[in-house]
């Protein structure tokens, strides 16, 4: 995969806590925990935007969908669909679509690790995310694509040409209206809500295995990514694995506020510190030598981080946590946060 520009189980305790939670960021302006150094304050996060979904087509003929191209009319039902990112792979995962092609990601396997392996078999490759061959998308003649503007705006007219290509304006944080764009060109609406459903009622199992709505508003959680070729990445509130800790009501410190976007914000080894929090999840994009990751958290600070002394330090998959980004990645995430962090709550 491209490397990322600098640039994107108890229920709650009551319905209207739930809603709270899953409405916005989870974590008011006040909510702090207490860390080595006094306290670790929440992020301003802002709520999230509601998703809107389009009305499921009918019939065999054609139906528009609202792209970051204008409305572009797809078939109602599309058989031979090229996925160009890994976010539109993940959609039509997991509405039950398996694409004909898709470009590969900056893994020896081509397709993120994560996905289910049956799932994959037999999908086509055609190239490089960000450098797709046209000529081979073209050669498996698509009634649709996916993509996003951020990726293949450039060539919107050339794949448009091959088949009706819905764009996306970009990906990470809006991932869930960009689902819902994906399922209303795959038309495949019934089957996204329930998905999204499944998911909100998933979010809320593990915040009750975290101690519940309060105990998350108050649990500082940062997300660290030591990159091969650049500074170590805080991901902030509008990224995507900032939505998936959100939903749970826990998000990242304010380190990360005035980030570029709200995306994240880079620091040196030598500011490494600043990524302290109750937990902090970690991941490499390139090998740990490389990244820096060796490096570093082998070093002093990194060793006397709150996160690190109390033993909720966790090192995850930078496919599954960073790259995926869809449900069907969100939710093995939330298996793994309620895997690790729930179980040193309790102990």
């Amino acid at each position: 995969m491209p490397r990322p520009s600098t640039t994107t189980v108890v229920a709650a305790a009551t319905a209207l806590g739930a809603a709270l939670l899953l409405s916005g960021c989870g974590a008011g302006d006040d909510a702090s925990s207490s860390g080595a150094n006094g306290s670790f304050k929440a992020a301003r996060c802002p709520g999230q935007p509601t998703v809107t979904w389009a009305e499921p087509a009918t019939g065999d003929g054609t139906h528009p969908v609202r792209t970051a191209m204008g409305t572009v009319r797809v078939p109602n039902t599309p058989q031979r669909v090229v996925v160009l990112d890994t976010a539109e792979l993940d959609s039509a995962i997991t509405l039950g679509v398996k694409p004909v092609g898709a470009t590969r990601s900056d893994v020896a396997s081509g397709f993120l690790d994560y996905l289910p392996k049956d799932r994959v078999a037999g999908i086509k490759d055609v190239g490089r995310i960000g450098a797709p061959n046209l000529e081979a998308v073209a050669a498996l003649k698509p009634d649709l694509i996916l993509t996003s503007k951020v990726r293949d705006g450039q060539r919107y007219d050339q794949l448009a040409k091959i088949a009706p290509t819905v764009m996306t304006e970009t990906t990470g944080y809006p991932w869930k209206q960009n689902f819902a764009t994906h399922a209303a060109a795959l038309n495949r609406i019934p089957e996204a809500r329930r998905a999204a459903a499944a998911y909100r009622a998933h979010a809320e199992r593990v915040t009750g295995a975290l101690g519940g709505p309060a105990a998350a508003r108050h649990l500082r959680t940062n997300v660290v990514r030591f990159v091969e070729g650049a500074d170590t990445r805080l991901y902030g509130c509008q990224s995507y694995i900032g939505t998936v800790l959100a939903d749970l009501g826990t998000g990242p410190t304010d380190v990360v506020d005035g980030a570029p976007d709200g995306l994240m914000r880079e620091v040196s080894p030598e500011q490494i510190n600043q990524a302290d929090a109750d937990a902090v999840f970690y991941s490499s994009y390139g090998t740990p030598q490389k990244s820096k990751e060796a490096q570093i958290t082998a070093g002093g600070l990194w060793k006397h981080l709150h996160a690190v002394t109390t033993g909720r330090s966790f090192r995850v998959d930078d496919q599954l946590w960073i790259q995926g980004i869809g449900y069907t990645a969100a939710d093995k995430i939330l298996d793994e946060v309620q895997q690790r962090l729930a179980k040193k709550n309790r102990s």
